[in-house]
């Protein structure tokens, strides 16, 4: 077994996944744990890879999501380590199984529902994620209306876990993305 890559991550997301939506959010957390990476002085492209797979039992069991991460995964020669990353990020939400430590798991948690804002963000401007500030991206987070799908109260729980400053968290989130923006559908 060797580590995920991130051409693997794509070709194991494409065998479970087929909502083009999903494909979207696999690309935003995968750039914003590329960023996370980075800041840790961690192997970027692994933890763009379980970014990217991250979601992978969603589509088939949303009712059971991360119960399914193993079934899925093992057969495929994902290592333990990296399911167990994967499913931690449902830990209280979903699933009690296995809790964040490691700090690519605890980014995991922080920058999944972070994207979602940061990306409707990106949306609503005209220039899409180009030039997006800090100072904005905080104004919309404390907007309970804006991105409501996006729970707060995960992300505060992740920074936390990451023992970070908000502010930190969403910076590398908006620089991971603005990196991909053509692969997230921005221009």
């Amino acid at each position: 077994m060797s580590k995920l890559t991130l051409e693997r991550a794509k070709e194991l997301l494409k065998k479970h996944t087929t909502e083009e939506h999903l494909f979207t959010h696999a690309a935003a957390v995968s750039a914003a744990m590329g960023a996370m990476a980075e800041h840790f002085g961690e192997d970027k492209e692994h933890w763009e890879a379980i970014g990217y797979l991250h979601d992978v039992d969603y589509e088939k069991f949303p009712d059971e999501h991360c119960h399914h991460v193993r079934e899925l995964l093992e057969p495929e020669g994902v290592e333990q380590e990296e399911i167990e990353t994967i499913i931690s990020h449902g830990y209280g939400i979903t699933t009690d199984e296995i809790e964040p430590v490691s700090n690519c798991a605890k980014s995991l948690f922080a920058v999944d529902e972070l994207t979602g804002i940061v990306y409707a963000y990106g949306l609503m401007r005209p220039e899409g994620m180009d030039g997006m500030a800090l100072k904005s991206l905080k104004k919309k987070f404390k907007d309970k209306r804006f991105a409501a799908k996006c729970n707060r109260e995960i992300i505060q729980r992740g920074i936390e876990m990451l023992g970070m400053e908000a502010g930190e968290v969403m910076q590398c989130c908006i620089d991971g993305m603005q990196a991909h923006k053509e692969e997230l559908g921005f221009h």
